[in-house]
């Protein structure tokens, strides 16, 4: 305890060289918490979402774009595509269940989904309050949305055309909230939902002047893209390909894309990383250069201390000690710094209505963060320990 203490008012005395080492420390520790932090969510969130959807089916265009809009809904679908032609696919023998998605408005930035009870059962969410809709232009808000927004059961609300805030207001079609979900951790918590027959509802009523009109957009209807689920596992070496060659519509894999995905994501988290790892290594050549250049300033100091009766195993502990404190000090503070972090770039993605992401959620992975720390320190303070360990008093003693 001794050691400890006399090594941490070694630190304090060179406070300018202890704040240099302990500030590079600190953001290689940080760079690599906020990259494990993320990594871990984002992989989490994209699991959680995908969950029991073999097939994503949708316009022509890109998959990423269809797996993106579909599923996570950060993204603008390709477009539109026959509500005949999604009957039809419903009745493959493959299709054990097809989920139809509407989309196209939104509410405070918030997606306004048209699609059926099945989506919410898909992903096991329960009411909090209220119920679900059982006619058009009843609506159920998710947890984040009814929080943002403040809807509740009985709340009225006109849905604003396009995907983001500022589009045209459908002003003669309100909706009416009776029912709010609880907080399931997956896409829904973001998303108005409400039935497929209320998103036709508001843009045929835009559209349509007269009754002619009202039936040729009936029999024309559309919705946005389809969740399938297959019945078995066999159906994704042909189902696929059937949709993409024999259809007007585009089939995406998203076990496929997302991998994709996660790749070029990986890549930025590498990248993260490697800064990470060029920091640390920076942090530990200061570390060195200070605790060498300590050690010949404090010769007489450690002298003294070898004639006070400290062994050469005390004085090399003393200078391991203060390596070890400032490991100790930097990962905390870097772990809160990486956090801090997330929790800033999880507040703008809130804002944005995009994937969640906490600051506070703590990840098995980062018990690693510190032992790499006490690890770099320890090995830049090997050589400054062992130069104290060899310290002779005698010749000090004569050289003074």
């Amino acid at each position: 305890m001794k050691t400890l203490a006399l090594s941490l008012r070694y630190l304090a005395a060179r406070p300018l060289a202890a704040a240099l080492n302990l500030l590079l420390l600190t953001l290689g520790l940080a760079s690599i918490t906020f990259v494990v932090v993320v990594s871990d969510q984002v992989t989490r969130s994209f699991q959680r979402d995908l969950a029991g959807i073999d097939l994503v089916v949708g316009a022509k265009g890109s998959p990423m774009q269809l797996i993106l809009a579909g599923v996570f809904h950060i993204d603008v679908p390709p477009g539109n595509i026959a509500l005949a032609d999604v009957k039809a696919l419903a009745a493959k023998p493959q299709v054990a269940q097809l989920i139809p998605l509407s989309l196209g408005d939104s509410f405070g930035g918030f997606r306004i989904v048209g699609t059926t009870p099945d989506y919410i059962a898909h992903y096991q969410a329960r009411l909090a309050a209220g119920v679900l809709w059982k006619q058009s232009m009843e609506a159920v808000a998710g947890a984040q949305v009814a929080q943002a927004a403040g809807l509740q059961p009985g709340a009225a609300f006109q849905g604003s055309h396009g995907l983001g805030a500022g589009g045209h207001t459908h002003g003669d079609t309100p909706y009416r909230i009776v029912g709010v979900l609880a907080p399931c951790g997956c896409v829904l918590d973001r998303l108005i939902l409400t039935a497929t027959e209320s998103v036709w509802q508001v843009h045929e009523k835009a559209l349509a002047t007269d009754a002619s009109d009202r039936k040729a957009l009936e029999e024309a209807r559309e919705v946005t893209m389809a969740l399938v689920r297959y019945k078995s596992p066999l159906a994704a070496a042909s189902f696929p390909r059937y949709v993409n060659n024999e259809t007007d519509m585009q089939a995406a894999a998203p076990a496929i894309e997302i991998t994709r995905l996660l790749r070029m994501l990986g890549v930025g988290s590498e990248v993260l990383q490697g800064v990470g790892a060029v920091l640390l290594l920076t942090a530990a050549l200061s570390v060195f250069i200070a605790l060498w250049t300590a050690v010949r300033e404090r010769r007489a100091d450690l002298a003294m201390l070898r004639m006070l009766g400290a062994s050469p195993g005390k004085v090399a502990a003393l200078v391991l000690a203060e390596a070890f404190w400032l490991a100790a000090i930097a990962s905390v503070l870097g772990l809160l710094g990486g956090h801090a972090l997330a929790a800033a770039v999880g507040t703008v993605l809130a804002a944005q209505q995009s994937l969640p992401l906490s600051g506070w959620q703590w990840v098995a992975a980062e018990a690693w963060i510190p032992v790499a720390a006490l690890a770099t320190a320890g090995a830049a303070a090997l050589i400054p320990a062992y130069s104290a360990y060899r310290v002779e008093v005698a010749q000090l003693l004569q050289t003074r």
